[in-house]
């Protein structure tokens, strides 16, 4: 068992950081779980879990869900896993400046400023792990997909500059390379896509319908698509190593082009990018 140490997950209402929280908690780990919406907070505290109300694009939520669980948890916490995030669909010159700064505000800034304000009291207690939910798109591009993958590839930048910084600390940082997971995430993208993409102005408004097909469709949206239960292995492994590594690719995809991209000429690497939906 894991002692009852304290992990804090972010995004735990469905997908990747539901699954992690109660396997956590199988484990024997006191987990703080974490959701933006009222409800999906009462819902995980009907699972036994400690359940926090946190908004990660706002600045208040997370000073006030920080302060909350250092109260709770005797002001000791082994880790944090930042996991939530979503994906705004659309083709660059489709983004507005409000729309890429939502993406940027729950994706990268709501992680900075909550790991910032857990650093200090892994700092004073001498130890730590931060685990950070990547991304195949975080090292890698495809079409339709600027504003996630910009905010994975700001992510990527940022954990390996905190982890050289954090060197000879015993705080640890690592990042998670899901690649596809099934989840809500596809269900949720296809929403705000058509929020917040102008569709039939567009020049890519023949392929947006067909993507729009392929996000509607039920059952898996790409191949190699793994459940959750893969992440939570890979976050298990970045809990309990004794030296953990700075990334853990959970499905195929991931593993195969973290290889292509370091083999691969970049116009090698485009042209199949290019054949991928």
């Amino acid at each position: 068992m894991a002692n009852n140490k304290t992990v804090v997950i972010t995004g735990c209402s469905t997908g990747i950081g539901h699954c992690v929280a109660l396997g956590l908690q199988q484990k024997g780990y006191r987990v703080f779980a974490t959701a933006r919406q009222k409800q999906d907070v009462a819902q995980l505290s009907a699972l036994g879990l400690d359940s926090v109300q946190l908004d990660l694009a706002d600045s208040a939520s997370i000073q006030t869900a920080v302060a909350d669980i250092l109260n709770r948890s005797d002001g000791k916490i082994y880790a944090l896993f930042n996991n939530g995030a979503y994906g705004q669909a659309g083709a660059v010159e489709d983004l507005n400046r409000d729309v890429l700064r939502a993406q940027f505000e729950t994706n990268l800034f709501g992680w900075l400023e909550l790991t910032n304000l857990i650093l200090p009291v892994m700092r004073q207690q001498g130890y730590g792990r931060i685990i950070q939910n990547g991304s195949l798109l975080g090292f890698v591009c495809l079409r339709y997909r600027g504003a996630y993958n910009a905010s994975k590839h700001a992510l990527e930048g940022l954990s390996d500059t905190l982890r050289l910084e954090l060197a000879g600390t015993h705080i640890y940082v690592s990042l998670i390379e899901p690649g596809p997971i099934e989840s809500k995430f596809r269900q949720n993208s296809l929403q705000l896509f058509q929020k917040n993409i102008n569709i039939d102005n567009s020049v890519h408004k023949t392929t947006y319908l067909r993507q729009i097909q392929r996000l509607a469709k039920q059952g898996h949206a790409a191949p190699f698509t793994l459940p959750a239960e893969a992440v939570l292995a890979q976050v298990l492994r970045a809990l309990e190593s004794p030296k953990p590594k700075a990334r853990y690719y959970v499905t195929f995809p991931s593993h195969l082009f973290a290889w292509l991209k370091r083999l691969l000429p970049t116009s090698w690497l485009d042209y199949i990018l290019l054949r991928v939906d």
